[in-house]
């Protein structure tokens, strides 16, 4: 039996892993976040991974491969198709390792926009 975390804590994974890729600016920020003043947000680091930018949705059968899409803005200096990639690369990797020989995930990584 594979034992999944709960699906709030897979997003936040998932979240935290994709701002570590180098390239990544931020996840694309939801409507909430955008129209949040900047003095009531927290300090980077201190609470939790903006999860906006992150959708899991299981497949049609509920047990089958997982969809995971991803929105990310990147730095400029980086080149969007490599960010796109390692974020693909680490999220399908890091998926694997929470449940080896579990249901796989399809991944897509949409570039919104550069900083």
């Amino acid at each position: 039996m594979t034992v999944h975390p709960p699906h709030t804590s897979l997003v936040e994974d998932v979240a935290r892993v994709v701002e570590g890729v180098p390239g990544v600016a931020f996840l694309k920020p939801g409507l909430a976040a955008r129209l949040r003043s900047a003095l009531s947000r927290p300090d980077p680091g201190t609470g939790r991974a903006s999860t906006a930018g992150v959708r899991i949705t299981p497949g049609p059968d509920g047990a089958g491969d997982w969809h995971v899409d991803v929105q990310v803005v990147t730095l400029c200096r980086a080149r969007a198709v490599d960010v796109a990639r390692a974020v693909r690369t680490a999220v399908t990797r890091h998926l694997a390792a929470l449940s080896p020989g579990g249901p796989t995930a399809r991944v897509t990584v949409t570039i919104t926009g550069l900083v």
